[in-house]
Order: C-alpha cells, then sequence, then structure tokens
C-alpha cells in the first residue's frame, strides 16, 4: 500500500478497509484480517493498524468478537457511505462550488455534464 502525506497513516489504512467494503471485496458479517496479519501485509506498525481498527470500531463499521477476531458489522455499509457522504459536503463541496462560481459554470451545465458522465460510465 503507497501512503500520501496529505493524511495519517490509520486513516488511510481506514479509507481502504471503506473501499473494500464499498466494492463488496468485504461483505458484512466477514472476518477481516488480524492486527498483525494486515500489518505485516501493508508493512507497518500493528499499534498503527490497531489505531485504525480502534477508529472503525468506534464508528461501528467493525466489531470484535474476543478470541476470534475483527468482523464487518451488518449495517457497515450503509454508515460508511453515510461518513462518506458527510466527508465530501464538508471537505469537496466547497471547494467546488467555489470552482463553479469562479469558473462560471451553472447548475445546468454540470447537471448535462454529469449525465454524460453517467451515461459513459454504464
Amino acid at each position: 500500500m503507497e501512503f500520501r502525506k496529505s493524511q495519517t497513516i490509520y486513516m488511510q489504512i481506514a479509507d481502504h478497509i471503506c473501499e473494500e467494503i464499498l466494492a463488496s471485496k468485504l461483505r458484512q458479517g466477514e472476518r477481516i484480517q488480524s492486527v498483525r496479519e494486515m500489518a505485516s501485509t501493508i508493512q507497518v506498525n500493528p499499534n498503527t493498524v490497531m489505531r485504525t481498527f480502534s477508529y472503525l470500531q468506534d464508528q461501528d463499521i467493525i466489531f470484535n468478537k474476543r478470541g476470534i477476531g475483527y468482523f464487518i458489522a451488518e449495517d457497515a455499509l450503509k454508515k460508511i457511505k453515510q461518513m462518506k457522504k458527510q466527508q465530501f459536503i464538508n471537505q469537496n463541496l466547497p471547494e467546488f462550488f467555489k470552482m463553479m462560481d469562479l469558473l462560471e459554470i451553472s447548475f445546468e451545465e454540470l447537471q448535462k455534464l454529469y449525465k454524460e458522465q453517467k451515461n459513459g460510465q454504464a
């Protein structure tokens, strides 16, 4: 895993796990790698992975079955979508709207571009 300097490593790992859930590579109720396994796989300190797991557990995305391991929560997908949506609204939209204003892009033009993009991906 390649890490960026713009975000803490434990949050990048959390984002990666969330993306795996969003992409259905990890499913609800499924066991995930242990702290040591994941630390070894992505070559980071186990404390960093533990911090990631603690964060995801606090967000109710994963849960711990004592002595067995960590598992994806039943409503993890819904929680991740809510969390990512809020992050997008708070972090990305203000800059996006600012650029729309500066470049004089109307919502009608944006809607047309969105439909074109969406149809091109289908």
